[in-house]
Formats: structure tokens, C-alpha cells, sequence
């Protein structure tokens, strides 16, 4: 069956990172119901094989199809590069993926000289290897694996000392190359630029992709038919499999309100 404008956007992640971009689509899509659902249990992805990945997500997807959604982002780098194309190839529904922002970075750097912080899983996929070749004819691009980071975001941990001197481990290898231009190639990683921004220089930009994606979903959505009419405000609702008894206080924090004030449906199987 064809999905109704009415029908919730599904909006997924390896965990807690992804509402980075739900915020963006939100600010979007202010009309829209809007799913979002956290594999918190598997977090994180970027150390796991595309088959282990894969797997996962089509989980959740069997999970947000009961939901009967319209539309599903795959907000989360690693499990786009791991397997948009196994879900584009089994579901009819338009599916969003995410990559990190190398061309706007590229056509940003003033020196050519850009740094990408990300999971090992997106920096060794043949998908980011293929992006980064097609954009460094003139861009010397230097990345940086950040293993670690995703773990402490999930925990709430934005700024804490053991957080600050990891990510200062990370960026200070690309300061040291001259770097002007900053890639957050990890949803989660959004969370944490007022940190970044402690640790580098005011003229280094630092660009991620939320804002990009939620503007191509609303023009798909428009393309499509599927966008909602309703002029209500659209429901948020929040599902998580994590068994830590914060999830629900972490994920209201990041999302900008209380647990109360927010529906969170708990777990999912």
C-alpha cells in the first residue's frame, strides 16, 4: 500500500546521535510525526561488520514498518555506507541516507586542507573511499578515527574532562596540519561542537550535515506527494532498546526537554 502523508517519518540511529539530524528535520518539518528509534543496545556501530550492521538495521526497519511510516533517514553515517542500498533495494518508501559533508567542506577550505572526524566503519567504507577520491583533486583531506566518543555521547557525557582530553587527542593531529575546515562525520559528533570549539581556532569551520538532509527529505516529501497538511504541530516519539535506567533522561536532554514533557515509548524488540 502507498504511504499517506499522514503517516510518520521513521527516523533511525546506531543510538542517541542520530537526533542531532531529528532536531534539524524538526525545525524543517514542523507539520510531520516523526519516529525515532535508538539501537542503543548494538551502539556503536562503527566497530562492526556491514553484514552485522546491515542486519541491525533491518531490524529496526521491520519494527518502524508496524508504524507504517512514509519515510525513513538513516541518520547515522556508518549504517548508510553499510547498507542503503540493501534497503533501498527491499522497501518501496523513499530512505535518506547520510554522508559526511566532504563536498561542502571542500568547497568551503580556503587553505585545501580538511579534517574529518568519524567511526572507523565510515572511514574504511568503500562508499566514503569513493567520496573522498571523487572531492581530493585539489582538497588534502586528513581523517581521524574517534574511537571511544560514541560510547561517552550515549552516556549524556558532552563535556566532562575524560571527554575533552579525547577529543583533544583527536583534533590535535589535524591542527598540526594546518587544517581551516572540520567535518563531523558522525551524527553523535554534533552533539559535541561547543566542546570542539574549545579545543580549535575561530577561523576553523566546522560542518555537518543535519540541516542538508532535513531540507532534501522535505523536498522528497514535496516530490513524492507525502508531505503532511495538517497545520497541528507534529508528534515526536522516541523509542530505545538501551537497559541503561538514563536512556530515556539522556535522550530528553539531547533532544531539548524533559522526559516528561516527551514521549518516550521505552523498549522496542
Amino acid at each position: 500500500m502507498f504511504p499517506s502523508q499522514n503517516n510518520p517519518i521513521g527516523v533511525i540511529d546506531s543510538g542517541v546521535g542520530g537526533i542531532s539530524v531529528l532536531k534539524c528535520i524538526r525545525q524543517h518539518l514542523l507539520h510531520e510525526n516523526l519516529i525515532y528509534v535508538a539501537d542503543s543496545r548494538f551502539a556503536p556501530y562503527g566497530e562492526k561488520s556491514s553484514e552485522e550492521i546491515t542486519h541491525r538495521v533491518l531490524t529496526v526497519f521491520d519494527f518502524l514498518n508496524k508504524q507504517d511510516v512514509k519515510s525513513v533517514v538513516v541518520a547515522c553515517n556508518t549504517a548508510t555506507a553499510a547498507s542503503i542500498q540493501t534497503l533501498r533495494d527491499r522497501f518501496s518508501y523513499p530512505i535518506i541516507g547520510m554522508e559526511p559533508a566532504v563536498k561542502p567542506a571542500s568547497l568551503m577550505s580556503k587553505n585545501k586542507v580538511v579534517g574529518v572526524l568519524a567511526t572507523s566503519g565510515t572511514l574504511l567504507s568503500a562508499k566514503f573511499s569513493a567520496l573522498l577520491e571523487h572531492h581530493s583533486t585539489d582538497i588534502h583531506f586528513i581523517t581521524q578515527p574517534c574511537f571511544g566518543l560514541v560510547e561517552l555521547i550515549e552516556q549524556g557525557d558532552l563535556d566532562s574532562p575524560a571527554l575533552i582530553a579525547l577529543l583533544k587527542k583527536y583534533i590535535d593531529p589535524l591542527l598540526k596540519e594546518k587544517i581551516d575546515t572540520l567535518v563531523l562525520g558522525c551524527t553523535h559528533y554534533s552533539f559535541l561542537k561547543p566542546a570542539i570549539q574549545t579545543l580549535i581556532p575561530d577561523h576553523i569551520k566546522i560542518v555537518d550535515t543535519g540541516n542538508a538532509v532535513a531540507s532534501y527529505l522535505k523536498d522528497v516529501l514535496i516530490e513524492k506527494g507525502l508531505l503532511n497538511q495538517n497545520r497541528a504541530s507534529g508528534t515526536s516519539n522516541f523509542w530505545t532498546n538501551s537497559l541503561d535506567k538514563n536512556a530515556d533522561k539522556v535522550m530528553a536532554n539531547l533532544w531539548g526537554e524533559s522526559p516528561e514533557s516527551s514521549n518516550y515509548r521505552g523498549l522496542w524488540v
